[in-house]
């Protein structure tokens, strides 16, 4: 068994080196270990001529089946540990999406169901750990994930948006270049305005000068605060417009493909995930 934790880990990082620090033992235990494990199955697991190791036929079959079932081994133990009683449900959420639309409709759900006791934690973006110890997970893809056990959730569709008093005062903004004289404010890079401004058929201006957030919910801040223009998925800020605090100026969307999902990371869903996510795609539905 010890072999075979070591043989996954290998497999799933592409690295001797980043599984020994992973499991917190030497580079040579983890050189040791698959070597046994490779002998007991007769046949080689892994090609080491090149710099990294390269999974042969047989290491490509097996590392899928040990990854699954380590996970779900894994999530086992840990929901017997945390939540004797099967009550206790982790929800683990994208930050955009727990401050901008679960938060705000969570006291919906207690309220219908008062005996479920719920754990909020955040799945970060690009990171496993949050997501494999939870019941459920809403997640962010450019695509839509493979699997049964994948739910869409929310549109990613992202349109440039304003707070109103920002509007009022560098508007009007009647023509998509006309944002060519606004402040821009962007998530993460440069990407979303660069897409944007080819697909409303408009020169790309200049866009170093603009501040970057790396997180959306500093950028939704910062649009409320007024300081300039950004490109929001509309599902996900739907509060912020129905209320005013966010006006659209520009019907010219990106980012179609892209959405938010609900992922269950187990085999099977509890009783209770499968009341949260049945509420959670009923209240989508409504924005």
């Amino acid at each position: 068994m010890n072999a075979l934790r070591v043989f996954e880990a290998v497999a799933r990082t592409g690295s001797f080196t980043t599984a020994a620090n992973e499991l917190f033992i030497t580079q040579s235990a983890v050189s040791h270990q698959v070597r046994a494990l490779e002998e007991w199955l007769g046949q080689p697991l892994f090609e080491r001529a090149q710099r990294k190791p390269r999974l042969l036929a047989a290491g490509q079959a097996l590392a899928p089946v040990l990854t699954g079932a380590l996970a779900d081994i894994q999530l086992a133990c840990r929901r017997l540990r945390d939540r004797p009683d099967g009550k206790h449900l982790v929800i683990a959420v994208i930050p955009s999406i727990a401050t901008c639309w679960l938060i705000p409709r969570l006291a919906e759900f207690r309220q219908r169901h008062p005996d479920i006791r719920l754990r909020i934690v955040y799945a970060i973006h690009g990171q496993q750990t949050d997501v494999q110890d939870a019941d459920l997970a809403i997640v962010y893809a450019n695509d839509r994930p493979s699997g049964e056990n994948v739910v869409p959730f929310l549109q990613g569709a992202a349109a440039p948006v304003c707070s109103t008093s920002f509007a009022e005062g560098h508007g009007p903004f009647s023509t998509p270049s006309d944002l060519t004289r606004a402040p821009l404010l962007h998530d993460t890079n440069f990407t979303g305005w660069q897409q944007w401004y080819r697909k409303a058929g408009v020169e790309v201006p200049v866009l170093d000068q603009s501040p970057v957030f790396e997180d959306f919910n500093l950028l939704r801040a910062a649009t409320l605060a007024g300081q300039g223009i950004s490109l929001c998925p509309l599902q996900l800020i739907a509060d912020d417009l129905n209320s005013g605090r966010l006006v659209q100026v520009s019907d010219v969307t990106v980012n179609e493909g892209s959405g938010y999902y609900i992922r269950q990371p187990g085999a099977a869903i509890s009783p209770q995930g499968q009341l949260f996510r049945d509420w959670l795609v009923a209240t989508a539905e409504d924005v």
